[in-house]
């Protein structure tokens, strides 16, 4: 009982990381500029990453396996979100600016 309820939740963790990982390749190819492409693919990557290193943790059990995937999933969980900052500070400082008509439709629209 106890391991089929592991690999049901693994086995749902998995999915959802994979659902994360289309969803964020989809927005990656979808969206309209630089910073919302990144935006998608760095959360992707942050959420995804965490949800299938769990599942996968979860189908290794106690193991030196699993303190592995954890320093993984640390290192991941710490170097992406700076990566996806680094670059964004960097495309800013090159000259490259956010959209600003989108921000303004949509204010227009809100009142």
């Amino acid at each position: 009982m106890t391991e089929q309820l592991i690999d049901v939740l693994s086995w749902v963790l998995l999915t959802a990381g994979g659902f994360f990982v289309l969803v964020g390749g989809v927005g990656a190819l979808r969206l309209p500029n630089f910073y919302t492409r990144m935006h998608a693919a760095s959360v992707t990557d942050t959420m995804a990453t965490f949800l299938i290193l769990g599942g996968v943790m979860l189908q290794a059990g106690l193991s030196l396996a699993t303190i592995k995937l954890i320093a993984i999933l640390v290192f991941l969980l710490l170097t992406g979100p700076t990566a996806s900052y680094a670059l964004a500070n960097a495309a800013l400082l090159s000259g490259m600016k956010p959209d600003v008509c989108a921000t303004k439709k949509s204010k227009e629209q809100a009142e």
